[in-house]
């Protein structure tokens, strides 16, 4: 049964003068690499008078470059998509023979091309102590991730945290809570340090209702639901890039679309850019809305 939705996801920034805008990079639109069907995407940027230049940053992220020639009193940055949610099945990958077993090794050429990814950042005596709790018995790699996965998950639980930046996996782990984003970035620095390429990922997160109540266990949402997100990607020989998604300790589904996947969080924010100083008030928007949906065969 093929279901599609609308997302529609508004930011908006009012100034309470006319400022001066740096050039705004918008990370935005899906990742060549999502895996979810994206039938139709728009991005509208007000004020009209803006000049906006798509391109792909080094990680291969699209990234929409906006510069403002005239001071301006209002931001509004929209986008607009329509998406298949076509059930993914996340274990639906091939593993190279060598690859089959955590533990192994990458291939020489291939680390290098992942250097970015293996870079270890974080080193405080927390981290230490989680990560001497790890069985690095050599495991099938799935088993060994949906393990790790899921022990951070009921290690870590999840705060909505309105401060801007993400925490450091000391701060995470001392506080045992973190926002999705500081869960991603603890999860990415414990991959690292276990010897396995990971990335830090932005995206969105859509979560439809189940048709039926579940007889066993959690149902889901209890309505449609949209946001922006943070998860983690591996790199694993043969399948590729893997989502996790320490928030929830499961893998990535047809529900999460990333928008930009990059070795530290800072490269992968939604907007970047600054003004003059001024007094904002911030709006923000998301809504998903189903606009087809095949009837069921029982």
């Amino acid at each position: 049964m093929a279901i599609r939705v609308a997302l529609h996801h508004q930011t908006s920034y009012r100034f309470d003068r006319p400022v001066g805008v740096s050039p705004h990079v918008v990370r935005l639109r899906p990742a060549p690499h999502a895996r979810t069907p994206i039938h139709a995407y728009s991005l509208e940027i007000e004020p009209a008078r803006h000049f906006i230049n798509w391109m792909q940053d080094p990680f291969g992220n699209f990234q929409a470059r906006l510069v403002f020639p005239d001071k301006i009193r209002e931001l509004a940055i929209t986008v607009d998509l329509v998406a298949e949610m076509t059930v993914i099945n996340p274990f639906d990958f091939f593993v190279e023979d060598y690859a089959e077993k955590y533990g192994f090794d990458y291939e020489p050429t291939l680390r290098r091309e992942l250097t970015p990814y293996l870079e270890v950042q974080e080193n405080g005596p927390l981290l230490r102590d989680w990560l001497a709790g790890v069985n690095r018995e050599p495991v099938r790699i799935v088993d060994f991730l949906v393990a790790l996965n899921r022990q951070l998950n009921r290690d870590i639980a999840y705060i909505i945290r309105l401060e801007p930046g993400v925490q450091t996996c000391e701060e995470t782990l001392e506080k045992r809570s973190g926002s999705c984003r500081d869960s991603a970035w603890l999860l990415v620095q414990i991959l690292r340090r276990l010897g396995l390429a990971a990335r830090f990922v932005s995206g969105y997160l859509i979560q439809l209702t189940a048709d039926v109540r579940a007889l066993d266990g959690p149902s889901g949402p209890e309505a449609d639901f949209t946001d922006l997100h943070a998860w983690a990607e591996i790199f694993v020989p043969g399948a590729g890039w893997l989502g996790l998604d320490p928030t929830s300790g499961l893998f990535a589904g047809e529900g999460h679309i990333p928008l930009a996947c990059t070795p530290t969080p800072p490269s992968a924010a939604p907007v970047t850019g600054y003004t003059d100083q001024c007094e904002t008030t911030f709006d923000f928007a998301m809504k998903v809305t189903r606009i087809h949906e095949d009837p069921r065969v029982t």
